[in-house]
This record gives C-alpha cells, structure tokens and sequence, in this order.
C-alpha cells in the first residue's frame, strides 16, 4: 500500500481537531488532516449552526483562560477572513443562589478574574420579562464577555486557513487503525498509509474506538429551535434574549439563546430523562422521537418562557462525549500520541483556546496556560 509522510498526522477535523490543524500549520509543522465526512459535516459533534460561548465558566475557572485565547484567534481570523466567528451579546448563569450556574460562574469570576455581575431576583425580572417561570428565590450572575459562536462556519475556516498555511487535507478518508512504534507511528485508511513522528487524534465520539481505554461515553443529543408565540415579536432576537444556562431546584435546566436573522431559538434541556449513552458512534439514532425527545422539553420550555411557542420547528441529532468528571482530555497519552475529547458538552466554545494547546504539547512547548485539570493520564 502508498505511504505518505508528514511530521505530525490530525484524525478528525471537527471542532478540535481542525482548530489543531490551524495552529500547528501556524508554526511551519508539517501536518496532514484526516476526516471521514466533509468538512464541516453534520454527522458528529460540531453541528448545529451556534454553541454558547462563555468566559466566566461554570465548569472550572481554569476554562477562562481558554475561552479568551479562543476569543483573540477567533478575532484575528474574523480580521483577516472578513468574517464574525464569536457574538458577544452576554450570558445569564440562572438558577437559586446555590444552583451549579450560579454557583459556578461565581466562582469563576473570583478565580479567573473573569469579568461577571450579580442580578437579585427583582432586577432579573425586570431586565429580562421572557423568564416568566422564575421561582422567587432564582438568581443570575451574567457574563458580559458571553455569546455565541458559530459551529460549522468556524470548522471550514480553521481548516481553509490551516491549508493556506500549507496543511494538507484528506476528507472523505476513514482512519482504520494507528499503529505506534519506536521509530513514528502509522495512521491506516483504506487506501492509502499516512507515516509520521506523532499523530493527534480528535475524532470526537470515535476516539474511544481508535484510543481503547479512554474513559469516554458518547451521548445522543438531539438540538432544538423554536420561535415566539407571537411572530412579530422582538423579545426573543439574540440581541434581547442573550445565550443562557439556567438551572431549576429539581436538578433540571434549560440552556440557549435567542434567533438571529439565519437561526431561531435554540433552547436545550439538561439533567432529564435518561438519555442515550455509551452506544457505538457509528450506530447513533439519528431519528426524532416525538415522545421521547420533545414532549419533556416543550413542557419545561412552555412553563420556562411563556412567550415561546412550546413546539420546536426544527432538531436535528447530535453527539456529546462525556468524560467521567466533566472535563475534557487533551493533552500527551504516550510519546507519539496526543489526544483532544471528552467535550462533555462544553467544548466548542474552547477550540480554538485548546487546538493552541494541543499545538504546544506535540511541538512540546510550554502551554499559555494551566491543563493539568484536563490531562487525559488524570485517571489513571
């Protein structure tokens, strides 16, 4: 079979791995990137049209850092593209004053410096009349540093401009095997070998299948959109319903944002029914159920926003990869092995912060900021 040679091989160019792409080509490495589907496809992780995007991180300070490192790279290709990769219109961090977002955002703030305001209950109310189903004890912290960012136009930009930069890009190529040896590794597809000094895989819900042993557990998550009850109203454009996460005192939540002129209002529900979970990637229900995936979500959304009408008008099927504590694993898995997963469902917003970090470890430099909390080796 050919071989082909490069210094550094990327398998998966989703949200991750494409950012990696991008900043290894950035540094003159000689990279070669493999993914199965197209660029920018919607069959994986990074689909969807937006994700959140937050500075104040609820899921653990050290995440600040990364998001305003996505932030700058994200502003410097929007400079040189003509292109808006991140909306900063703000968060709400909603729920009881001990709720995990308020909680978390708070603590955030205090560690990371990022920058956040706490809103008492009556001036929530006030600025934003859409939650009309707060209970009276809710609060928030908001994070003005907050958005959105837009998945599948940032994947095909990470790329183009890793190419333009003089990585090589092979889609519509299935990786079969890596193999790892003392003198590089090979990374299999059907047609062709791709040989080199260290391979960095970021194939999302796949990587448990091409790195065994990863404590990774992919999830079906279905996305959502719905519109006002009223058509001609305002109250629910991005610009006044900014993106939110917002947590009830049973546990439950709901997450999203407002519509912009190409999107509605995507609103998502966290801590429900059982979902999902640990199935083969490749096996992914990609079906609607009316039932089972709608009918809780527009009961908590039509309690939550009475303003909204209660059935979604668009979803389409999606992919979280949880990790067994929350966090994700990027970082070295052996000499010739690099890994980024494990998005546990807030992993979009950091790509580009983290494709920098997997830049650094397999060019083993020093890290711009502390990833210890994500060491794929922290379980041992």
């Amino acid at each position: 079979m050919e071989s082909l040679r490069a210094d550094v091989v990327v398998v998966g160019l989703g949200a991750f791995g494409s950012a990696a792409l991008w900043r290894l080509a950035a540094r003159g490495v000689n990279v070669v990137g493999i993914e199965r589907q197209a660029i920018g496809h919607a069959f994986g992780s990074s689909h969807g049209t937006t994700r959140l995007f937050r500075v104040a991180c609820l899921e653990h300070p050290a995440l600040t850092p990364i998001a305003r490192k996505s932030l700058e790279l994200w502003t410097e290709l929007g400079e040189r593209t003509g292109q808006v990769y991140v909306r900063q219109t703000g968060s709400l961090n909603v729920g009881g004053p001990n709720s995990s977002p308020v909680r978390g955002a708070r603590r955030a703030a205090t560690e990371s410096g990022a920058q956040a305001t706490e809103l008492a209950h009556d001036e929530l109310r006030s600025r934003f009349p859409q939650y009309g189903g707060l209970a009276a004890d809710e609060v928030a912290v908001w994070d003005p540093e907050a958005g959105i960012c837009y998945a599948e136009p940032t994947v095909r930009a990470h790329v183009a401009e890793a190419q333009r930069l003089g990585a090589t890009v092979y889609p519509h190529t299935m990786v079969t095997a890596i193999e790892s040896g003392s003198d590089g590794v090979v990374v299999r597809t059907p047609t062709v070998d791709f040989r080199a000094e260290q391979v960095v895989v970021c194939a999302g819900a796949w990587l448990g299948k091409l790195v065994p042993g990863l404590p990774l557990s992919p999830r079906r998550t279905p996305l959502f959109w719905f519109q006002p009850q009223d058509p001609e109203s305002e109250a629910f454009r991005l610009e006044a319903f900014p993106s939110f996460i917002w947590e009830f005192a049973d546990g439950r939540g709901l997450w999203g944002h407002g519509s912009g002129e190409d999107f509605g209002v995507k609103v998502g529900l966290h801590g429900g029914r059982e979902r999902e979970t640990g199935f083969d990637a490749d096996e992914l229900d990609r079906y609607i159920h009316p039932l089972d995936d709608i009918a809780e979500l527009a009961s908590v959304v039509g309690r939550a926003f009475p303003g909204l009408d209660p059935a979604p008008v668009k979803a389409i099927p999606c992919m979280v990869t949880d990790s067994p504590d929350g966090q994700f694993l990027v970082g070295r898995y052996d000499e010739r092995l690099v890994v980024a997963g494990g998005d546990s469902g807030h992993g979009f917003k950091h790509s580009a912060g983290l494709g920098e970090v997997i830049a650094q470890v397999t060019t083993k430099e020093t890290p711009y900021a502390d990833v210890s909390f994500i060491d794929p080796l922290r379980f041992g």
